[in-house]
Protein backbone atom coordinates (compact mmCIF):
# COMPACT_ATOMS: atom_id res chain seq x y z
CA UNK A 1 0.00 0.00 0.00
CA UNK A 2 0.84 3.41 -0.31
CA UNK A 3 2.80 4.81 3.00
CA UNK A 4 2.43 8.72 2.86
CA UNK A 5 5.66 10.25 4.00
CA UNK A 6 3.51 12.15 7.26
CA UNK A 7 2.07 8.41 8.38
CA UNK A 8 3.51 5.65 9.84
CA UNK A 9 6.61 4.03 8.57
CA UNK A 10 7.59 7.37 6.96
CA UNK A 11 11.05 7.75 5.76
CA UNK A 12 14.02 7.44 8.18
CA UNK A 13 16.75 10.08 7.80
CA UNK A 14 19.46 9.20 5.44
CA UNK A 15 22.49 6.66 6.21
CA UNK A 16 26.09 6.82 7.08
CA UNK A 17 28.13 5.57 4.59
CA UNK A 18 25.62 6.04 1.82
CA UNK A 19 26.63 4.23 -1.61
CA UNK A 20 28.42 7.04 -3.52
CA UNK A 21 27.01 8.25 -7.38
CA UNK A 22 29.47 5.85 -8.88
CA UNK A 23 28.56 2.94 -7.54
CA UNK A 24 24.46 2.97 -7.43
CA UNK A 25 23.08 1.66 -10.73
CA UNK A 26 22.62 5.14 -13.20
CA UNK A 27 20.03 4.13 -15.54
CA UNK A 28 20.67 7.49 -17.42
CA UNK A 29 24.49 6.47 -18.34
CA UNK A 30 23.44 2.90 -19.20
CA UNK A 31 24.09 0.69 -16.59
CA UNK A 32 23.44 -3.04 -17.75
CA UNK A 33 20.72 -3.84 -15.06
CA UNK A 34 18.68 -1.38 -15.91
CA UNK A 35 15.05 -1.67 -17.89
CA UNK A 36 15.13 -0.49 -20.97
CA UNK A 37 12.47 2.49 -21.23
CA UNK A 38 9.93 3.62 -24.17
CA UNK A 39 12.09 6.61 -24.29
CA UNK A 40 15.68 7.82 -23.57
CA UNK A 41 17.01 8.20 -20.24
CA UNK A 42 20.30 10.46 -20.83
CA UNK A 43 21.20 13.38 -19.92
CA UNK A 44 20.15 16.12 -23.01
CA UNK A 45 18.69 13.18 -24.89
CA UNK A 46 21.33 11.37 -25.44
CA UNK A 47 20.86 7.67 -26.02
CA UNK A 48 20.44 5.16 -23.40
CA UNK A 49 19.21 1.11 -24.18
CA UNK A 50 19.82 -1.83 -23.93
CA UNK A 51 19.44 -5.31 -25.84
CA UNK A 52 17.05 -7.42 -24.77
CA UNK A 53 16.01 -10.31 -27.01
CA UNK A 54 13.13 -11.86 -24.73
CA UNK A 55 10.99 -14.83 -24.28
CA UNK A 56 6.85 -14.12 -23.28
CA UNK A 57 4.47 -15.94 -21.34
CA UNK A 58 0.91 -15.18 -21.66
CA UNK A 59 -2.23 -16.81 -19.76
CA UNK A 60 -5.35 -15.57 -18.72
CA UNK A 61 -5.65 -17.60 -15.66
CA UNK A 62 -5.92 -16.42 -12.87
CA UNK A 63 -1.98 -16.93 -11.11
CA UNK A 64 -0.26 -16.52 -14.15
CA UNK A 65 0.74 -12.95 -13.72
CA UNK A 66 2.65 -13.43 -9.67
CA UNK A 67 3.04 -17.02 -9.19
CA UNK A 68 5.34 -19.38 -10.76
CA UNK A 69 8.63 -21.81 -10.94
CA UNK A 70 11.03 -22.08 -13.54
CA UNK A 71 13.93 -24.56 -13.72
CA UNK A 72 17.21 -23.29 -14.71
CA UNK A 73 21.03 -24.77 -15.42
CA UNK A 74 23.66 -21.81 -15.20
CA UNK A 75 25.40 -21.94 -18.35
CA UNK A 76 29.15 -23.67 -18.17
CA UNK A 77 32.39 -21.12 -19.57
CA UNK A 78 34.47 -23.21 -22.72
CA UNK A 79 37.68 -24.80 -22.40
CA UNK A 80 39.43 -22.23 -24.53
CA UNK A 81 40.39 -18.53 -22.39
CA UNK A 82 39.36 -15.64 -24.07
CA UNK A 83 42.31 -13.35 -25.61
CA UNK A 84 42.38 -10.11 -26.23
CA UNK A 85 42.94 -10.52 -29.64
CA UNK A 86 39.23 -12.28 -29.93
CA UNK A 87 40.41 -15.54 -31.54
CA UNK A 88 40.22 -17.70 -28.36
CA UNK A 89 37.16 -18.84 -26.37
CA UNK A 90 33.75 -16.53 -25.68
CA UNK A 91 33.20 -16.32 -21.99
CA UNK A 92 29.45 -16.16 -20.42
CA UNK A 93 30.32 -12.50 -18.92
CA UNK A 94 31.54 -11.22 -22.90
CA UNK A 95 27.71 -12.72 -24.17
CA UNK A 96 25.39 -11.24 -21.18
CA UNK A 97 26.46 -9.24 -18.17
CA UNK A 98 23.18 -10.74 -16.56
CA UNK A 99 20.21 -12.73 -17.65
CA UNK A 100 16.98 -12.54 -15.80
CA UNK A 101 13.03 -13.33 -15.00
CA UNK A 102 10.44 -10.43 -15.33
CA UNK A 103 7.25 -9.59 -14.00
CA UNK A 104 5.67 -5.94 -13.24
CA UNK A 105 5.28 -4.73 -9.80
CA UNK A 106 2.73 -2.16 -7.70
CA UNK A 107 4.63 1.56 -7.18
CA UNK A 108 2.31 3.89 -6.30
CA UNK A 109 4.95 6.86 -6.77
CA UNK A 110 6.23 5.63 -10.43
CA UNK A 111 5.05 6.18 -13.56
CA UNK A 112 2.28 7.21 -14.99
CA UNK A 113 1.64 9.48 -11.67
CA UNK A 114 -1.91 9.56 -12.13
CA UNK A 115 -3.07 8.07 -8.82
CA UNK A 116 -1.46 6.53 -5.28
CA UNK A 117 -3.20 3.67 -5.51
CA UNK A 118 -2.28 0.22 -6.66
CA UNK A 119 -4.29 -2.95 -5.81
CA UNK A 120 -1.84 -5.76 -6.14
CA UNK A 121 -2.27 -9.22 -7.69
CA UNK A 122 -4.75 -7.75 -9.82
CA UNK A 123 -6.31 -7.29 -13.23
CA UNK A 124 -8.13 -4.26 -11.59
CA UNK A 125 -4.50 -3.03 -12.74
CA UNK A 126 -5.14 -3.39 -16.66
CA UNK A 127 -5.31 -0.13 -18.75
CA UNK A 128 -4.58 -0.44 -21.89
CA UNK A 129 -6.42 1.68 -24.25
CA UNK A 130 -5.06 4.38 -26.43
CA UNK A 131 -8.34 6.47 -26.01
CA UNK A 132 -7.94 9.37 -23.50
CA UNK A 133 -11.00 9.75 -23.30
CA UNK A 134 -11.97 5.70 -21.97
CA UNK A 135 -11.81 4.71 -18.56
CA UNK A 136 -9.00 2.30 -18.70
CA UNK A 137 -6.87 4.49 -21.11
CA UNK A 138 -3.61 4.15 -20.23
CA UNK A 139 -2.64 7.52 -18.73
CA UNK A 140 -4.61 6.71 -15.43
CA UNK A 141 -3.03 3.29 -15.16
CA UNK A 142 -1.42 2.62 -11.63
CA UNK A 143 1.86 3.46 -10.82
CA UNK A 144 4.09 0.54 -11.95
CA UNK A 145 7.71 -1.12 -11.46
CA UNK A 146 9.13 -3.49 -13.51
CA UNK A 147 11.22 -6.53 -11.60
CA UNK A 148 14.25 -8.54 -12.85
CA UNK A 149 15.63 -11.14 -11.18
CA UNK A 150 18.74 -10.97 -12.54
CA UNK A 151 21.84 -13.79 -12.63
CA UNK A 152 25.36 -12.66 -13.18
CA UNK A 153 28.45 -14.00 -14.71
CA UNK A 154 31.67 -14.69 -13.28
CA UNK A 155 35.03 -14.19 -14.35
CA UNK A 156 35.54 -10.52 -15.11
CA UNK A 157 35.16 -6.88 -13.27
CA UNK A 158 33.82 -7.66 -9.51
CA UNK A 159 30.66 -5.25 -8.42
CA UNK A 160 30.70 -2.60 -7.52
CA UNK A 161 31.74 -1.21 -10.53
CA UNK A 162 31.27 -4.15 -12.23
CA UNK A 163 28.91 -7.22 -12.03
CA UNK A 164 31.02 -10.33 -11.60
CA UNK A 165 30.30 -11.32 -8.14
CA UNK A 166 33.25 -14.13 -8.04
CA UNK A 167 36.10 -15.42 -9.97
CA UNK A 168 33.98 -18.97 -11.31
CA UNK A 169 30.67 -18.38 -8.88
CA UNK A 170 27.41 -17.18 -10.13
CA UNK A 171 25.55 -14.47 -8.05
CA UNK A 172 21.87 -13.15 -8.57
CA UNK A 173 19.93 -10.13 -7.06
CA UNK A 174 16.16 -8.78 -6.84
CA UNK A 175 16.11 -5.66 -9.07
CA UNK A 176 12.91 -3.26 -9.01
CA UNK A 177 13.17 -0.60 -11.78
CA UNK A 178 10.74 2.35 -11.47
CA UNK A 179 10.27 5.51 -12.98
CA UNK A 180 10.24 9.23 -11.52
CA UNK A 181 8.06 10.78 -14.19
CA UNK A 182 4.14 12.46 -14.76
CA UNK A 183 3.09 11.29 -17.74
CA UNK A 184 0.23 13.21 -18.44
CA UNK A 185 2.23 16.65 -16.95
CA UNK A 186 5.30 16.01 -18.16
CA UNK A 187 7.47 16.16 -14.99
CA UNK A 188 9.86 14.53 -13.67
CA UNK A 189 11.12 14.23 -10.16
CA UNK A 190 13.04 16.96 -8.45
CA UNK A 191 16.59 18.14 -9.80
CA UNK A 192 18.26 17.22 -6.76
CA UNK A 193 16.71 13.85 -6.83
CA UNK A 194 16.91 13.01 -10.33
CA UNK A 195 21.18 13.46 -9.45
CA UNK A 196 20.92 11.60 -6.50
CA UNK A 197 19.31 8.32 -7.99
CA UNK A 198 18.06 8.78 -11.40
CA UNK A 199 14.93 9.29 -13.09
CA UNK A 200 14.89 5.44 -13.11
CA UNK A 201 15.60 4.33 -9.23
CA UNK A 202 16.60 0.89 -8.98
CA UNK A 203 16.04 -1.11 -5.57
CA UNK A 204 18.58 -3.94 -5.07
CA UNK A 205 19.85 -6.29 -3.15
CA UNK A 206 21.71 -9.74 -3.78
CA UNK A 207 20.05 -13.14 -3.15
CA UNK A 208 21.15 -14.23 0.23
CA UNK A 209 21.57 -17.28 2.09
CA UNK A 210 19.20 -16.21 5.01
CA UNK A 211 16.57 -14.01 3.06
CA UNK A 212 17.81 -10.89 4.96
CA UNK A 213 19.54 -8.10 2.79
CA UNK A 214 22.84 -6.96 4.27
CA UNK A 215 22.17 -3.38 3.10
CA UNK A 216 19.12 -1.43 2.42
CA UNK A 217 17.97 -1.85 -0.89
CA UNK A 218 15.81 1.33 -1.81
CA UNK A 219 18.29 3.31 -4.15
CA UNK A 220 17.86 6.69 -1.36
CA UNK A 221 19.55 4.55 1.46
CA UNK A 222 21.87 2.17 -0.44
CA UNK A 223 25.25 1.99 0.80
CA UNK A 224 28.11 0.37 -0.54
CA UNK A 225 27.49 -2.50 1.49
CA UNK A 226 24.39 -2.89 -1.06
CA UNK A 227 26.45 -3.48 -4.11
CA UNK A 228 28.95 -5.50 -2.44
CA UNK A 229 28.69 -9.17 -3.05
CA UNK A 230 29.29 -11.04 0.06
CA UNK A 231 30.77 -14.99 0.01
CA UNK A 232 29.69 -15.69 3.56
CA UNK A 233 25.79 -14.09 3.28
CA UNK A 234 24.63 -14.41 -0.78
CA UNK A 235 23.64 -17.07 -2.62
CA UNK A 236 26.44 -18.79 -5.08
CA UNK A 237 25.73 -21.02 -7.79
CA UNK A 238 28.47 -22.96 -9.71
CA UNK A 239 28.51 -23.26 -13.68
CA UNK A 240 26.14 -26.01 -14.35
CA UNK A 241 24.28 -26.32 -11.65
CA UNK A 242 20.27 -27.10 -11.88
CA UNK A 243 18.60 -23.92 -9.79
CA UNK A 244 14.48 -24.34 -8.94
CA UNK A 245 13.14 -20.37 -9.15
CA UNK A 246 10.43 -19.66 -7.62
CA UNK A 247 8.12 -16.44 -7.43
CA UNK A 248 5.58 -15.43 -5.62
CA UNK A 249 3.78 -13.33 -3.09
CA UNK A 250 3.74 -13.29 0.49
CA UNK A 251 1.89 -10.72 3.06
CA UNK A 252 5.50 -9.07 3.72
CA UNK A 253 5.99 -8.41 -0.60
CA UNK A 254 7.07 -9.98 -3.74
CA UNK A 255 9.58 -13.37 -3.27
CA UNK A 256 11.78 -15.29 -4.95
CA UNK A 257 13.17 -18.74 -3.45
CA UNK A 258 16.62 -20.22 -5.21
CA UNK A 259 16.93 -23.92 -4.66
CA UNK A 260 20.05 -25.05 -6.22
CA UNK A 261 19.14 -28.58 -5.98
CA UNK A 262 22.77 -29.98 -7.40
CA UNK A 263 24.52 -28.45 -4.14
CA UNK A 264 21.56 -28.13 -2.13
CA UNK A 265 22.13 -25.01 -1.44
CA UNK A 266 18.76 -22.18 -0.97
CA UNK A 267 18.61 -18.66 -0.96
CA UNK A 268 15.60 -15.53 -0.84
CA UNK A 269 14.66 -12.34 -1.26
CA UNK A 270 11.49 -10.64 -0.03
CA UNK A 271 10.91 -6.84 -1.35
CA UNK A 272 9.70 -6.19 2.18
CA UNK A 273 10.24 -3.13 4.30
CA UNK A 274 11.98 -5.23 7.04
CA UNK A 275 14.35 -5.00 3.93
CA UNK A 276 14.37 -2.03 3.38
CA UNK A 277 12.56 -2.10 0.12
CA UNK A 278 11.13 1.89 -0.37
CA UNK A 279 9.96 3.82 -2.75
CA UNK A 280 11.52 7.45 -4.06
CA UNK A 281 9.02 9.81 -3.15
CA UNK A 282 7.74 11.56 -5.97
CA UNK A 283 7.92 15.25 -5.44
CA UNK A 284 8.94 17.76 -8.33
CA UNK A 285 8.68 20.76 -6.43
CA UNK A 286 11.29 19.64 -3.44
CA UNK A 287 14.57 19.73 -2.91
CA UNK A 288 15.81 16.29 -2.47
CA UNK A 289 15.08 12.52 -2.40
CA UNK A 290 12.55 10.97 0.24
CA UNK A 291 12.34 6.91 0.84
CA UNK A 292 9.09 6.09 1.72
CA UNK A 293 9.46 2.16 2.93
CA UNK A 294 7.55 0.09 0.69
CA UNK A 295 6.53 -3.49 0.45
CA UNK A 296 6.59 -4.18 -3.73
CA UNK A 297 3.79 -6.80 -5.05
CA UNK A 298 2.90 -8.28 -8.08
CA UNK A 299 0.77 -5.63 -10.41
CA UNK A 300 -1.63 -8.43 -12.66
CA UNK A 301 -2.80 -11.84 -11.66
CA UNK A 302 -2.86 -12.55 -15.12
CA UNK A 303 -0.17 -12.17 -17.82
CA UNK A 304 -1.92 -11.53 -21.20
CA UNK A 305 -0.91 -9.10 -23.96
CA UNK A 306 -3.07 -6.29 -21.77
CA UNK A 307 -0.76 -6.81 -18.90
CA UNK A 308 2.34 -4.03 -19.95
CA UNK A 309 4.70 -1.68 -17.81
CA UNK A 310 3.26 1.27 -19.15
CA UNK A 311 7.00 2.78 -19.77
CA UNK A 312 8.65 0.11 -20.75
CA UNK A 313 9.99 -0.34 -24.45
CA UNK A 314 9.27 -4.23 -24.29
CA UNK A 315 5.26 -5.09 -24.27
CA UNK A 316 5.61 -7.59 -21.80
CA UNK A 317 4.81 -8.62 -18.07
CA UNK A 318 5.84 -12.16 -17.59
CA UNK A 319 9.27 -13.16 -19.52
CA UNK A 320 12.76 -14.15 -19.34
CA UNK A 321 15.00 -11.86 -21.28
CA UNK A 322 19.03 -12.47 -21.82
CA UNK A 323 20.70 -8.43 -21.73
CA UNK A 324 23.45 -8.50 -24.14
CA UNK A 325 25.24 -5.85 -26.23
CA UNK A 326 27.18 -4.82 -23.33
CA UNK A 327 30.65 -5.83 -23.81
CA UNK A 328 33.23 -4.82 -26.53
CA UNK A 329 37.25 -5.42 -26.46
CA UNK A 330 39.42 -2.91 -25.53
CA UNK A 331 43.35 -2.41 -26.23
CA UNK A 332 43.78 0.42 -23.81
CA UNK A 333 41.34 2.86 -21.51
CA UNK A 334 41.12 5.95 -20.58
CA UNK A 335 41.04 5.05 -16.53
CA UNK A 336 38.51 2.32 -14.72
CA UNK A 337 35.32 3.12 -15.77
CA UNK A 338 36.39 5.70 -18.14
CA UNK A 339 36.46 5.75 -22.30
CA UNK A 340 38.43 3.57 -24.67
CA UNK A 341 41.44 4.92 -26.11
CA UNK A 342 42.67 2.30 -28.67
CA UNK A 343 40.32 0.31 -30.33
CA UNK A 344 40.06 -3.47 -30.00
CA UNK A 345 39.74 -6.35 -32.35
CA UNK A 346 36.36 -5.98 -34.47
CA UNK A 347 35.78 -2.50 -33.42
CA UNK A 348 34.65 -0.78 -36.74
CA UNK A 349 32.99 2.40 -35.23
CA UNK A 350 31.95 2.43 -38.91
CA UNK A 351 28.10 2.13 -38.85
CA UNK A 352 27.51 5.37 -36.03
CA UNK A 353 30.08 7.23 -37.47
CA UNK A 354 33.70 8.41 -38.33
CA UNK A 355 34.75 9.29 -35.09
CA UNK A 356 36.40 6.85 -32.63
CA UNK A 357 34.65 5.32 -29.11
CA UNK A 358 31.95 6.73 -29.62
CA UNK A 359 30.30 3.40 -27.87
CA UNK A 360 33.26 2.14 -26.01
CA UNK A 361 32.39 3.67 -22.62
CA UNK A 362 32.71 2.18 -19.34
CA UNK A 363 35.95 0.42 -19.50
CA UNK A 364 38.24 -2.00 -17.25
CA UNK A 365 41.75 -2.86 -17.56
CA UNK A 366 42.21 -6.54 -17.48
CA UNK A 367 44.12 -6.14 -14.31
CA UNK A 368 40.95 -4.94 -12.73
CA UNK A 369 39.61 -8.30 -13.31
CA UNK A 370 38.34 -11.68 -10.42
CA UNK A 371 39.84 -14.24 -13.19
CA UNK A 372 40.07 -13.14 -17.05
CA UNK A 373 42.42 -10.46 -17.84
CA UNK A 374 41.47 -8.88 -20.88
CA UNK A 375 40.47 -5.13 -20.82
CA UNK A 376 37.16 -4.52 -22.53
CA UNK A 377 34.17 -1.52 -22.32
CA UNK A 378 30.70 -2.05 -20.70
CA UNK A 379 28.91 0.39 -22.20
CA UNK A 380 25.46 -0.46 -24.51
CA UNK A 381 27.43 -1.63 -27.79
CA UNK A 382 25.41 0.98 -30.24
CA UNK A 383 27.43 -0.16 -33.98
CA UNK A 384 26.52 -4.27 -32.79
CA UNK A 385 29.95 -5.44 -33.61
CA UNK A 386 30.59 -6.79 -30.27
CA UNK A 387 31.76 -10.80 -29.65
CA UNK A 388 28.05 -10.81 -29.00
CA UNK A 389 26.80 -9.97 -32.43
CA UNK A 390 29.14 -12.79 -34.36
CA UNK A 391 29.02 -16.49 -34.13
CA UNK A 392 30.50 -17.30 -30.39
CA UNK A 393 27.09 -18.24 -29.20
CA UNK A 394 26.91 -21.55 -28.17
CA UNK A 395 25.08 -23.37 -31.19
CA UNK A 396 26.46 -21.45 -34.02
CA UNK A 397 29.48 -23.67 -34.75
CA UNK A 398 27.68 -27.39 -36.45
CA UNK A 399 31.13 -29.15 -35.35
CA UNK A 400 29.76 -29.82 -31.41
CA UNK A 401 33.79 -30.82 -30.15
CA UNK A 402 34.74 -26.85 -31.69
CA UNK A 403 31.19 -25.54 -30.56
CA UNK A 404 32.01 -26.36 -27.17
CA UNK A 405 35.87 -25.47 -26.95
CA UNK A 406 35.29 -22.34 -28.29
CA UNK A 407 31.26 -21.03 -26.75
CA UNK A 408 29.49 -20.85 -23.81
CA UNK A 409 27.21 -23.81 -23.30
CA UNK A 410 23.77 -22.37 -23.44
CA UNK A 411 21.32 -21.22 -21.05
CA UNK A 412 18.49 -23.49 -20.41
CA UNK A 413 15.50 -23.06 -18.64
CA UNK A 414 11.95 -24.86 -18.71
CA UNK A 415 8.79 -22.85 -19.14
CA UNK A 416 7.39 -21.41 -16.17
CA UNK A 417 4.36 -23.28 -14.19
CA UNK A 418 2.39 -20.94 -12.36
CA UNK A 419 0.01 -21.50 -9.56
CA UNK A 420 -3.62 -21.32 -10.92
CA UNK A 421 -5.87 -18.42 -8.73
CA UNK A 422 -3.31 -17.47 -6.04
CA UNK A 423 -0.14 -15.58 -5.80
CA UNK A 424 0.88 -17.60 -3.40
CA UNK A 425 2.85 -20.54 -5.52
CA UNK A 426 0.80 -22.67 -3.32
CA UNK A 427 -1.95 -25.10 -5.34
CA UNK A 428 -2.23 -26.47 -8.35
CA UNK A 429 0.25 -26.02 -11.38
CA UNK A 430 -0.25 -25.35 -15.07
CA UNK A 431 1.32 -24.18 -17.71
CA UNK A 432 1.26 -21.49 -19.72
CA UNK A 433 -1.10 -21.47 -22.44
CA UNK A 434 1.12 -19.39 -24.88
CA UNK A 435 4.52 -17.50 -25.80
CA UNK A 436 6.16 -14.80 -27.76
CA UNK A 437 8.78 -13.97 -29.07
CA UNK A 438 10.22 -10.37 -28.24
CA UNK A 439 13.40 -8.07 -29.71
CA UNK A 440 13.64 -4.51 -28.91
CA UNK A 441 16.26 -3.72 -31.97
CA UNK A 442 13.86 -0.69 -33.06
CA UNK A 443 14.31 0.98 -29.64
CA UNK A 444 18.10 0.72 -30.09
CA UNK A 445 18.94 1.03 -33.53
CA UNK A 446 19.05 5.17 -33.66
CA UNK A 447 22.71 4.45 -34.67
CA UNK A 448 22.34 3.10 -37.22
CA UNK A 449 22.71 4.25 -40.53
CA UNK A 450 20.06 5.00 -41.90
CA UNK A 451 19.06 5.70 -38.70
CA UNK A 452 15.54 3.40 -37.47
CA UNK A 453 12.39 5.81 -37.54
CA UNK A 454 10.20 4.87 -34.46
CA UNK A 455 7.86 7.62 -34.28
CA UNK A 456 6.36 7.93 -38.17
CA UNK A 457 3.46 5.95 -39.28
CA UNK A 458 5.82 3.51 -40.94
CA UNK A 459 9.19 2.87 -39.47
CA UNK A 460 12.51 3.78 -40.88
CA UNK A 461 14.64 2.01 -43.44
CA UNK A 462 16.79 1.38 -40.39
CA UNK A 463 14.40 -0.55 -38.48
CA UNK A 464 15.32 -4.39 -39.09
CA UNK A 465 16.34 -7.42 -37.67
CA UNK A 466 19.20 -8.35 -37.00
CA UNK A 467 20.73 -4.98 -36.56
CA UNK A 468 23.41 -3.44 -38.70
CA UNK A 469 26.57 -4.47 -37.88
CA UNK A 470 25.87 -7.66 -36.47
CA UNK A 471 27.07 -10.90 -38.49
CA UNK A 472 24.62 -12.93 -35.74
CA UNK A 473 22.08 -12.30 -33.65
CA UNK A 474 20.98 -14.77 -31.28
CA UNK A 475 17.29 -16.76 -31.14
CA UNK A 476 15.57 -19.36 -28.90
CA UNK A 477 15.38 -22.60 -29.57
CA UNK A 478 13.40 -25.47 -28.04
CA UNK A 479 15.54 -28.84 -26.84
CA UNK A 480 15.64 -31.80 -24.88
CA UNK A 481 17.08 -32.03 -21.33
CA UNK A 482 19.05 -34.72 -19.94
CA UNK A 483 16.28 -36.06 -18.41
CA UNK A 484 13.99 -35.77 -21.23
CA UNK A 485 11.94 -32.68 -20.52
CA UNK A 486 11.68 -29.60 -22.82
CA UNK A 487 14.09 -26.49 -22.32
CA UNK A 488 14.61 -22.72 -24.05
CA UNK A 489 18.08 -22.29 -24.81
CA UNK A 490 19.52 -19.40 -26.65
CA UNK A 491 22.26 -18.99 -29.21
CA UNK A 492 22.59 -21.08 -32.65
CA UNK A 493 20.41 -23.46 -34.25
CA UNK A 494 23.20 -26.47 -34.01
CA UNK A 495 22.62 -26.89 -29.83
CA UNK A 496 23.14 -30.65 -29.25
CA UNK A 497 19.22 -31.63 -28.66
CA UNK A 498 17.35 -28.94 -30.04
CA UNK A 499 13.94 -29.77 -31.42
CA UNK A 500 12.66 -26.43 -32.95
CA UNK A 501 14.39 -23.74 -34.29
CA UNK A 502 11.22 -21.50 -35.22
CA UNK A 503 12.78 -20.88 -38.47
CA UNK A 504 15.98 -20.55 -37.57
CA UNK A 505 16.83 -16.95 -38.05
CA UNK A 506 16.05 -13.50 -36.08
CA UNK A 507 13.98 -12.54 -38.37
CA UNK A 508 11.66 -15.54 -38.54
CA UNK A 509 11.86 -15.88 -35.11
CA UNK A 510 11.23 -12.16 -33.99
CA UNK A 511 8.72 -12.16 -36.10
CA UNK A 512 7.18 -8.50 -37.76
CA UNK A 513 7.77 -5.21 -35.97
CA UNK A 514 5.57 -3.56 -32.96
CA UNK A 515 4.22 -0.64 -32.93
CA UNK A 516 3.39 0.29 -29.03
CA UNK A 517 0.92 3.10 -27.77
CA UNK A 518 2.18 5.56 -24.57
CA UNK A 519 0.65 8.14 -22.98
CA UNK A 520 2.00 11.48 -23.54
CA UNK A 521 1.86 15.74 -22.11
CA UNK A 522 -1.61 16.78 -22.03
CA UNK A 523 -3.57 13.64 -22.03
CA UNK A 524 -2.60 12.12 -25.30
CA UNK A 525 -1.57 9.00 -27.11
CA UNK A 526 2.30 8.54 -28.30
CA UNK A 527 2.72 5.41 -30.82
CA UNK A 528 6.66 3.88 -31.27
CA UNK A 529 8.04 1.21 -33.34
CA UNK A 530 9.71 -0.41 -30.20
CA UNK A 531 9.96 -4.28 -30.60
CA UNK A 532 9.40 -6.91 -32.99
CA UNK A 533 7.02 -9.54 -32.12
CA UNK A 534 6.18 -12.82 -33.05
CA UNK A 535 3.53 -14.24 -30.77
CA UNK A 536 2.75 -18.10 -30.92
CA UNK A 537 -0.89 -19.50 -30.55
CA UNK A 538 0.32 -22.22 -27.98
CA UNK A 539 3.51 -22.82 -26.31
CA UNK A 540 5.58 -25.69 -27.99
CA UNK A 541 8.00 -26.10 -25.07
CA UNK A 542 5.31 -27.02 -22.11
CA UNK A 543 7.41 -27.67 -18.42
CA UNK A 544 6.94 -31.04 -17.00
CA UNK A 545 3.88 -31.15 -14.48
Amino acid sequence: MYIPASGRGAAVSPRLNLAPASIRPNCSLNAPTCTEVYESLGYQGVYTGHDEPSLLFYDNRPGAGNAMVYTLTLPKDPSKLPAQDGTRGTFNFQLHPAFWFGMAMCDSQSFPEFTLTCTPDSDGNIFNSPDPLAPDYIGRHPGTAFMELQFYAPGWIPWPPGDSCDATQWCAALNIDSLSANANTGQANNPACLAQVGIEPVNFAFVTKSGAAHAPANPVEATLATYTPDPNLDLFMNSGDSIQVAMHDTSDGFQVVLTDTTTHRSGSMTASISNDFGQVKFDPSGNGCTNVPYAFHPMYSTSSEDTRVPWAAHSYNIAFSDEIGHFEYCNGISGEGGLCTQDGVHDTDATVAPSKNEDDVYCFDGAASTRIAITGCFGSDLDFDGPEYSFNWPGTNPNPAKDAQFHARPIQFSSPLFTIGSGSGTGTQANYQRVAFEADLPRIEFASIPPCIRTHKTPGPGCVNPPTGASFYPIYTAGTAADGSCVWQLGGIYIPGTTNTFGGTSTSEYGPILQLFYPDTGGITTYLFEDFHNGLSNNPCPASA
